[in-house]
């Protein structure tokens, strides 16, 4: 039950911005993952880092659990509730703070998302380049260590973050890294934070690195006889050194679903990439030939160009809305998402693997990837009322996993661990467990943040 006092002494400053509904609780109790929710025992909306603190301090006198929630797009059980604790809605802290177009940097509150951070700056000749399929809170994504479809050229949320605003559990505020290029001012608490997913404290301010938006931008789709040759293409195209924005597979069956969902015209339900380069037009001209006669050698089709904004938005936009599309097949369907990444050499075998091992579990299994590097995704739709298919994929998934640890890869790429892959990071990184429980402790002694996710602490 919800310690009176606590509830008290949380009622008292948050007034109107605490609710223990039932149906506010059951909005806030999971993300896009395949578990059933579960309700904390309230909601609480805080509008400032002074807030969120003093809230984490009547947590932490009373030991009552914390599970900070962003737009709940996450896919491993991040953000699941507690029903001993409550729940943190940052969505109010949606702020741009600052733009600083002649250093390539901004400073935003947590929620504010990938897409209205690139609306804001869409005057400014810059642009936030970290891209997952949805329209995530930037402090989520930092929180999981995001990244998407253009990581290949602009990295990952790790490589775009230069400092965070924190509230520790115990509600103190600190604020790490700068606005520099570099430092080497002692530990990088930074990257302690990117990827913490809620266990260490509460993210709500993030300092992002912006890029220059491109003088020239072009995409296109080439279609692939076989699976196969696709993942190779692109494995080609990253070791011949082609610096490309995006390559983006979707198998023979993902595409027949894109098409369908996203009504796309002109294209095949075939294995396929898409690809897109960003620079001047002479050297994405340039480009464009080497990937293409390394696309013509593995028997790809002539490109097909999205010659415009609108046509380069709607391919993209499929690609966006693949996690939906799965989903749409199945009335009530849930839709565990797989997340490998392998060094590129060894992108082919893997994904060989997985499309062999699905036509043995007999599973519907359509895919994508960030092959540029190395990562990519089995988005396997299911009825969570036919438990032994959930076992079926849960089998695939082990095998799976299996795979991509022989193949020197690792267990996530970028949706984190969360619930779903506890199992998983001990096999990866058995070692490790011990140095992060012993952060955990030292952080959070009373155990609070978001306990049980990516490892159980006792």
């Amino acid at each position: 039950m919800f310690n009176a006092t606590c509830q008290s002494e949380l009622k008292e400053f948050l007034k109107d911005r605490i609710s223990l509904s039932e149906s506010t609780r059951a909005n806030y109790a999971r993300g896009e993952d395949t578990y059933d929710p579960i309700l904390s025992q309230a909601v609480v909306f805080p509008e400032s880092n002074e807030e969120v603190s003093k809230i984490l301090k009547i947590c932490n006198k009373y030991k009552m659990p914390v599970v900070p929630f962003g737009t709940g797009t996450s896919l491993e059980g991040n953000v699941v509730g507690n029903e001993n604790g409550i729940t943190i809605s940052l969505e109010k802290m949606n702020k741009v703070l600052s733009v600083n177009v002649e250093d390539f940097d901004c400073r935003v509150q947590a929620c504010v998302t990938k897409e209205q951070i690139n609306d804001y700056l869409r005057e400014d000749g810059v642009f936030f380049p970290i891209d997952p399929g949805a329209n995530a809170a930037i402090g989520g994504m930092a929180a999981t260590s995001a990244s998407g479809t253009m990581a290949v050229k602009y990295g990952t949320m790790k490589t775009v973050i230069s400092g965070l605003t924190v509230v520790l559990p115990n509600g103190d505020i600190i604020n790490t890294g700068s606005r520099t290029k570099k430092t080497s001012a002692g530990y990088n608490l930074t990257n302690l934070f990117i990827g913490s997913e809620g266990t260490l404290g509460i993210i709500t301010e993030v300092q992002l690195r912006l890029s220059p938006i491109p003088e020239s931008i072009m995409a296109a789709v080439c279609h692939f006889p076989t699976l196969e040759n696709a993942v190779q293409t692109a494995q080609q195209v990253i070791q011949y050194g082609v610096p490309i924005a995006r390559i983006e597979m979707l198998n023979k069956d993902q595409m027949g679903i894109s098409i369908n969902y996203s009504k796309l015209k002109d294209v095949e339900a075939v294995p396929t990439l898409f690809f897109e380069f960003h620079g001047s037009e002479s050297s994405n001209n340039e480009n464009i030939k080497i990937v293409e006669e390394i696309s013509k050698d593995n028997n790809g089709s002539s490109f097909k160009w999205a010659k415009d904004l609108e046509d380069r938005n709607k391919l993209w936009q499929a690609r966006w809305d693949v996690y939906y599309s799965v989903k749409a097949l199945i009335k009530n369907g849930r839709v565990y998402s797989t997340d490998i990444c392998v060094p590129i050499s060894n992108i082919t075998e893997c994904v060989n693997f997985a499309e062999e091992q699905a036509k043995k579990f007999g599973l519907r299994a359509p895919m994508v990837g960030h092959l540029g590097d190395g990562n990519f995704h089995v988005v396997l739709p299911y009825d969570p009322a036919k438990k032994e298919m959930y076992k079926k994929i849960r089998e695939f998934n082990d095998l799976l996993i299996k795979k991509g640890l022989e193949l020197n890869g690792t267990i996530t790429g970028e949706h984190g661990v969360g619930l779903h892959k506890k199992e998983y990071l001990l096999e990866e990184h058995p070692d490790n467990i011990p140095v992060m429980k012993s952060i955990k402790r030292t952080i959070d002694p009373n155990n609070i943040m978001n306990p049980g996710k990516i490892f159980d602490l006792n």
